[in-house]
């Protein structure tokens, strides 16, 4: 029994019959009005998709200013006959596609093109080849070894390349050059006051030198990251197979780490293709012009010769040919990814 608030005594209500004692009982409604409650009042969410778009905007129109702005003007100063003249005057003549007429007609251009394509080849192939080797010791060496390899590869990876250039002259120079002291030391005759500067085509293979060892380090430390992606089971069942250490490399590493070969090599042609202070900080694209590579080739005819639409026209080919490249391993990628 109960008691209300006017003093009245009233039976406690009896469970329904058929329920089971302990059961929760539903609540009654509240009374009085009813009230819907309202969110709280802020700021309204984006559009769905809006925000992404939001983030990547500062760095779009960073890239719009620095690089598609000058990409642009370079182009249309490519179709102009700018030199020293309308250079002062500051009216430059609209002459429309003669510059490009001009070198794909000139032999000079070709040979700095093949040129330019056989020494990117030819570094390239170097750098991936030593470094994966580098980057499969890495994987076999100690924890000791391994960190010690790996700070030596960093420091010659962050050497500046105006003191790598410097570094290099001195070792092959006429008179004090260490090369020359070792091929005297080695009993080699001819290596008095030798200049390896001689021709171009000894610059270019100091050049590829340089390069060689200013990326492998890139390919390597890549290369081992890449192979701690490789499960052991994969190794230990080729090992239980009898597969000797290439065919394990061929069977086992390539096929699992194709794509890290394919944007490697796709890095590698950029860079290699488009190096300039390296080829022109050793000889100035000399002597004679003969280690001219196209980008060096560009500059020296717009900055030396003062003939910047047809330089201008040069780095617009040389664009167009990166494209090419850039065409064909996509389409590998590509193709990568829809056999997985």
């Amino acid at each position: 029994m109960t008691v209300d608030s006017q003093g009245a005594v009233s039976a406690a209500p009896q469970d329904a019959p058929g329920s089971e004692a302990g059961t929760p009982k539903t609540p009654p409604p509240p009374s009085g009005s009813k009230h819907v409650l309202q969110p709280p009042r802020g700021r309204r969410s984006l559009p769905h998709g809006t925000l992404p778009y939001l983030l990547i905007g500062p760095a779009v129109l960073s890239m719009a200013v620095l690089l598609l702005y000058p990409l642009v003007r370079n182009v249309i100063l490519s179709f102009q006959q700018v030199n020293r003249k309308e250079l002062i005057t500051r009216k430059p003549e609209w002459i429309g596609v003669e510059n490009y007429t001009e070198l794909l007609g000139d032999s000079a251009f070709w040979t700095v093109v093949v040129r330019s394509v056989v020494f990117t080849a030819a570094n390239v192939v170097l750098i991936m080849v030593i470094g994966t080797l580098i980057g499969l010791l890495l994987n076999r060496l100690g924890a000791k070894m391994r960190l010690l390899l790996s700070l030596s590869l960093m420091l010659a990876w962050a050497m500046p390349i105006v003191a790598s250039v410097t570094v290099f002259r001195w070792l092959f120079d006429e008179r004090f050059g260490v090369v020359n002291w070792l091929m005297r030391s080695l009993g080699l005759e001819g290596y008095e006051q030798h200049n390896w500067f001689e021709t171009g085509f000894s610059t270019l293979v100091i050049v590829m030198i340089l390069l060689v060892w200013g990326s492998i380090p890139f390919v390597a430390l890549n290369m081992y990251a890449a192979l701690t992606t490789v499960g052991t089971e994969l190794y230990e069942a080729a090992k239980m197979d009898g597969a000797s250490g290439w065919r394990t490399f061929w069977s086992v590493v390539f096929p699992n780490l194709k794509p890290f070969f394919l944007i490697t090599t796709f890095l590698e042609i950029i860079w290699i293709f488009k190096a300039f202070a390296q080829v022109y900080a050793m000889n100035l694209g000399g002597p004679d012009r003969e280690s001219e590579t196209l980008p060096v080739f560009a500059y020296i005819e717009g900055q030396g010769q003062a003939h910047y639409g047809l330089a201008a026209a040069i780095s617009v080919l040389t664009i167009v040919m990166l494209i090419a490249a850039m065409s064909f391993y996509f389409r590998l990628i590509l193709k990568q990814e829809e056999e997985q």
